[in-house]
């Protein structure tokens, strides 16, 4: 049965594209079925993975908002067992657009059910805000994997998103459940890092995943490569890291 994660985290440039993306890949790696929706207006999901948005009509747009099916939207990517269904400049308009629309906490999950049966993970990349893109990601998903900075404006942000989870889970998504926090942009040389990852381990228990992503120059240069880490430079510190939290994620939802 098909595994629906939601990368999530309000606050901007915690690495949650790059780890959706990565995390993707990764999982097509391990010879996973896969497909990644970009949620995000800014589309940098498609642009990681070498997609032009003028190259292509495809867009998670018209699916949200009922005027084109799931199945025509969906893109093949460089990555065998990858496919990706794109976001568009459109997109920008749907939190707006979604206040007057029926169901409109539900509108990604439903258009979602008809190609569910061909993936074994849906990875759902959010924007960095909690508005109607966000919720429907959440009333979506089974669980949620947030990448987080070692930094103290962090801590606070994981309380605030936690609570938003929580009321999702209350409100809408039973089923919703936080699967992990991720710590990216690891550096630990500084103290601040390891005092802040102190505290999250302790607060939130296995919850954290074993695995930190290192702050790395390969990851944060293969974007405008236009590929994932993985293939840009497969034997870099973050890409590896990223194979083994995709390993972890496979434990905590299969059990494998």
């Amino acid at each position: 049965m098909v595994k629906i994660i939601a990368f999530a985290n309000q606050k901007g440039g915690v690495g949650k594209t790059t780890t959706a993306i990565n995390i993707a890949t990764s999982l097509a790696a391990i010879k996973k079925r896969v497909l990644l929706v970009d949620l995000d207006p800014q589309g940098n999901a498609g642009t990681g993975l070498g997609f032009n948005r003028a190259s292509h009509p495809q867009s998670v747009y018209g699916v949200i908002m009922g005027t084109a099916t799931a199945g025509d939207n969906i893109l093949s990517t460089a990555v065998q067992g990858l496919h990706m269904m794109p976001a568009s400049m459109a997109l920008g308009n749907a939190e707006i657009e979604l206040l007057d629309v029926a169901n409109n906490a539900f509108r990604l999950r439903d258009a979602l059910a008809s190609v569910a049966e061909f993936y074994d993970y849906i990875l759902l990349d959010c924007p960095p805000a909690l508005g109607f893109l966000t919720l429907n990601a959440l009333t979506t998903a089974d669980s949620v994997v947030i990448p987080s900075q070692c930094e103290f404006y962090s801590l606070e942000g994981l309380s605030q998103l936690e609570t938003s989870i929580q009321e999702v889970k209350t409100k809408y998504n039973p089923k919703l459940e936080i699967l992990g926090i991720l710590l990216t942009m690891y550096d630990k040389r500084y103290g601040i890092t390891r005092a802040v990852e102190d505290e999250l381990r302790e607060m939130f228990g296995d919850k954290v995943f074993k695995t930190v992503v290192p702050r790395n120059i390969r990851i944060s240069e293969a974007p405008s490569h236009g590929k994932p880490a993985l293939l840009y430079d497969f034997q870099s510190p973050g890409a590896q890291a990223y194979l083994r939290v995709a390993t972890e994620i496979v434990q905590k939802t299969e059990g494998e």
